[in-house]
């Protein structure tokens, strides 16, 4: 927790804090770096995931979801081993499995962490930042931050929420 605010800490005195979600970039699983300012104007959905949890299954969602709506919504996994080191070890490993099982065409990040002292800067901004939802801390894997087409958090689903859940889809 003391970890997490002195980075929180870091990102707001920083000379140029962030100020939406387009401040920050994230590697894909190929080990590209996209800037998350590519998708102005349009909505992103990032979703925690992993290879080994209840929730994987989700994939599948995701993937429909992605599918049916991508052209005006960016979806995002970010795989974590933060929950009892659900997620596979290496990049090729997560984009194998989700490739192979899922048939995932949607953008996948490098493995990151979104809790604890390590946690990337991207998913300490996006768990403090106020929404109509909640704030704090991810609890699981596979829960999702709806962005909108200016870059802030708009909505925030727990695990439970599935992708193609009409409290999710209504907000696309």
């Amino acid at each position: 927790m003391i970890n997490t605010l002195l980075l929180l800490l870091n990102l707001w005195i920083a000379p140029n804090p962030p100020k939406s979600v387009y401040d920050f970039t994230f590697k894909t699983l190929e080990g590209k770096e996209i800037k998350l300012s590519k998708f102005k104007g349009k909505k992103i959905l990032i979703v925690n995931t992993a290879s080994k949890c209840g929730y994987t299954p989700q994939y599948e969602d995701l993937e429909k979801l992605h599918k049916k709506y991508g052209k005006n919504v960016v979806l995002i996994g970010f795989p974590a081993g933060n929950f009892k080191e659900q997620e596979l070890g290496t990049s090729k490993e997560i984009q194998e499995f989700c490739t192979q099982k899922y048939g995932v065409t949607f953008l996948m990040s490098e493995k990151v962490s979104v809790k604890g002292a390590d946690i990337n800067p991207l998913f300490a901004y996006l768990t403090n930042q106020i929404n109509p939802d909640f704030t704090g801390d991810i609890k699981w894997n596979f829960e999702k931050f709806l962005i909108n087409e200016k870059g802030q958090l708009v909505h925030r689903y727990r695990s439970p929420v599935k992708p193609l859940d009409a409290a999710i889809v209504q907000n696309l």
